[in-house]
């Protein structure tokens, strides 16, 4: 490989699979930030893309470097860029906004009518090396560790479904207990939920889940969630549903779940339209649903940093393999099989701590 490319892992044709080639390395232009990529994290997006369901095919351009998830080192800045050095250990926030319409200018750009997601609309941080508006650079303290800066964006999207209800004093349905789930688990816990209750139908789930502080975990093939639910909640109800799985059976049956007068944060994508009956579940249970989309900019961010410096929780048992990065199609098999957490690729054998750990 010559000094002049890098390795990438592209969706290069319109077809399931993905592809480690070579590409130029890209070079910042005025206010962007070139970061070198040391440790990238697989998300259940990058799932799809690989599977390349009617999803993957109706939004992902072939020929893009996907992947949204990492840490690196800041390697060159351009012109006009003052608050990002090179050399800073740095994750990102992969939602770049227009920063001109409605919901920008009114502190909402998460849900910017115009974003592009690096590794899905554009070139994402599959390679080794990512180019990103300098506002978007998210500077990591020295003690928060590599492997734990890759993953910033997926705990960002757990701390922002469970900071968007009321959650300390409260109980808490999480349906869904994947990679988010478990995180939303153990963030739940950090700030007083004093009942967490987890469903999911994957065992391997449902004990990070309970490493992550589940005071009680379900599997609905195996057990009455409905009955359990409301012995658990003295006939009532929870008071929080958090709705991780997207599965439209467990968008119904956490509102069911849910006692009146509950909040409901909505994280999950179905993969097809969810029958609802309004009036039953929702208008006459007086719920207020809250959808959530990424994380917001940028006090997630901010609430994401603050755990971890201080400790408040340990987003250890949700990463459960670290891989080297020519090994990605290994990590996407684990996942799809339901054998994995959080899979990381290491793009420098020296950062990865199952090759360097004794």
């Amino acid at each position: 490989m010559s000094n002049s490319e890098m390795r990438v892992i592209i969706k290069e044709r319109p077809a399931a699979g993905l592809t480690l080639a070579r590409r130029p390395i890209p070079h910042p232009g005025p206010g962007e930030v070139r970061i070198r990529i040391k440790v990238v994290g697989i998300c259940g997006t990058d799932l799809h893309i690989w599977q390349w369901d009617p999803w993957a095919a109706g939004r992902i351009k072939p020929g893009t470097i996907i992947g949204h998830e990492f840490m690196g080192i800041v390697d060159e800045v351009g012109e006009g860029v003052r608050s990002v050095k090179a050399g800073a250990r740095v994750s990102g926030e992969g939602h770049i906004g227009c920063g001109r319409c409605y919901t920008c200018r009114t502190g909402n750009s998460h849900i910017c009518e115009h974003v592009d997601i690096i590794g899905i609309d554009i070139n994402g941080c599959f390679a080794e090396y990512l180019i990103l508006p300098e506002s978007n650079v998210w500077p990591l303290s020295d003690d928060i560790p590599d492997h734990l800066g890759a993953i910033h964006d997926p705990f960002g999207n757990a701390m922002h479904t469970v900071m968007s209800v009321p959650v300390s004093g409260k109980s808490v349905l999480i349906m869904g207990s994947g990679v988010i789930g478990a995180m939303a688990v153990g963030i739940c816990r950090a700030i007083g939920a004093f009942q967490i209750i987890a469903i999911d139908p994957n065992p391997a789930k449902l004990a990070m889940a309970r490493q992550m502080g589940a005071h009680h975990t379900l599997d609905p093939r195996l057990h009455d969630a409905a009955k359990i639910v409301a012995e658990l909640t003295h006939g009532e109800g929870v008071d929080t549903l958090l709705e991780m799985s997207g599965h439209p059976d467990a968008i119904t049956s956490g509102l069911a779940l849910t006692r009146n007068s509950g909040e409901v944060a909505l994280l999950g994508i179905p993969s097809r339209e969810v029958p609802i009956n309004l009036a039953r579940d929702i208008i006459f249970k007086g719920l207020t649903l809250h959808g959530i989309n990424g994380r917001r900019m940028y006090e997630t961010w901010f609430q994401c940093t603050g755990f971890l410096r201080n400790r408040l929780l340990d987003l250890s048992p949700v990463i459960t393999h670290h891989l080297p990065f020519e090994s990605f199609e290994e990590g996407l098999q684990l996942m799809n099989a339901g054998k994995a957490g959080k899979v990381l690729l290491y793009l420098d054998a020296d950062a990865n701590p199952a090759v360097t750990s004794p």
